[in-house]
């Protein structure tokens, strides 16, 4: 029920695209924001991106603002991260979240505030 998995990762070209999806259940889809967050070999956890549980407020971070975009389909319970443009610094492992915060509107891409993780998909970006 709390169970959140990722899928899409991949290889792609400098300035491809990928669509990384993660499913997750209707109880976190209507409770919880969705966050994705990044970590490369060597690095610290990095958050991307994230999307309230009501669907209104989305944030990105400086480094994927006009390439990345997170979307929810509460039809299919599903929660897309469409990268455009990647650069071989996005490489790294993948990982979307939920976490709850205050008011439905809300949702900050700091992973403290995350309960729930998934197992992460490699997204690497290289010629």
């Amino acid at each position: 029920q709390l169970q959140l998995v990722e899928s899409g990762g991949g290889l792609v070209q400098p300035g491809g695209s990928l669509r990384l999806s993660c499913a997750a259940s209707r109880f976190i889809l209507d409770n919880y924001a969705i966050g994705w967050f990044r970590q490369a070999p060597g690095k610290e956890r990095e958050g991307v991106s994230c999307i309230s549980s009501s669907g209104t407020t989305t944030n990105q971070a400086d480094s994927v603002k006009g390439r990345f975009t997170i979307s929810r389909d509460n039809a299919k319970n599903m929660v897309y991260l469409q990268m455009n443009s990647l650069k071989p610094e996005d490489t790294a492992v993948y990982y979307c979240a939920a976490g709850v915060f205050i008011g439905r509107s809300s949702c900050l891409i700091v992973d403290r505030n995350y309960n729930y993780w998934g197992q992460g998909t490699q997204v690497t970006v290289s010629s």
